[in-house]
């Protein structure tokens, strides 16, 4: 194998069959599944597709959270049925709080809606040192994450998957959490301890839940996800658009480019922290 660079799917054993193999460019933002000991440790240049999925990802977010606040979820279902029955337990988000943990570009495009958009307070926590954006109120490590927790109205999960934000989401920050406060995660399902968020919302500590990712992924048909509650719950599908494509493949053609200039490339991975 004389390649000297991959784009796509690629196979633990292609790492050791290409010996001239110099940059792989992957067609994802998460990058758990193959950072396997011998390619973290090796001089091979990795990229994603980081800030390429931003858009459609925050929007669906928004999506999500005005389904739950504004009852649509429930109107649809009422709607099976052609009944009219008024919920008067609708919320809005207009200047709440709002909480992102992970502030790459998921998490950067979602504080930008809720600030401008909804005029939201948005406080963050990541685990590199960032500049804070203008629309964000606090930035801080994730040793502020407990901290934050108990102030927000809306906790939205856009961490990459790394040891350690593994199962980050438990039974003490559901807890921690405002009885009218809503869950989204529209990044990975195991970040999320499922068995505390499922209790959380059958027992009604928590308003509701969005749902992108899940632990386990498909979500089998019988899992108590389904009937906790107040949850809305998609495919992992949030990235999908026609426009993701031509970001994805604009990325491509401009790496491409630096490559054989010899040019630092975009959305270089840190192999050792996982993003």
């Amino acid at each position: 194998m004389n390649a000297h660079v991959i784009y796509g799917q690629f196979e633990r054993e292609d790492l050791a069959r290409a010996k001239q193999l110099r940059w792989i460019q992957w067609t994802a933002a998460g990058v758990e599944n193959i950072l396997w000991p011998e390619f973290v440790q090796s001089p091979l240049v990795l990229t994603n597709m980081q800030r390429m999925f931003a858009p459609p990802i925050s929007e669906t977010v928004f999506a999500m959270l005005l389904a739950l606040t504004r009852g649509i979820n429930r109107y649809t279902l009422q709607a099976q049925d052609r009944a009219w029955k008024p919920l008067h337990d609708l919320v809005e988000i207009s200047g709440a709080t709002m909480g992102v943990v992970g502030l790459g570009g998921n998490g950067t495009d979602t504080a930008y809606r809720a600030h401008y958009g909804f005029g939201m307070r948005v406080l963050a926590v990541d685990p590199k040192p960032l500049p804070k954006p203008s629309f964000v109120e606090e930035l801080h490590s994730l040793d502020w994450f407990p901290e934050m927790v108990p102030q927000v109205v809306v906790l939205v999960s856009a961490a990459p998957l790394t040891p350690i934000s593994r199962k980050i989401f438990n039974e003490q920050v559901f807890r921690a959490m405002k009885p009218n406060s809503y869950f989204i995660n529209i990044s990975r399902g195991k970040l999320v301890d499922t068995p505390a968020l499922v209790s959380a919302l059958r027992e009604r500590r928590i308003a509701g839940s969005g749902l992108d990712v899940t632990d386990p992924e498909p979500l089998p048909p019988g899992h108590p996800s389904w009937s906790a509650g107040n949850v809305i719950i998609t495919c992992h599908t949030s990235a999908w658009s026609a426009h993701t494509f031509r970001r994805s493949h604009d990325l491509l053609v401009e790496n491409v480019r630096r490559y054989v200039k010899g040019l630092p490339l975009l959305n270089v991975v840190d192999k050792v922290r996982g993003y």
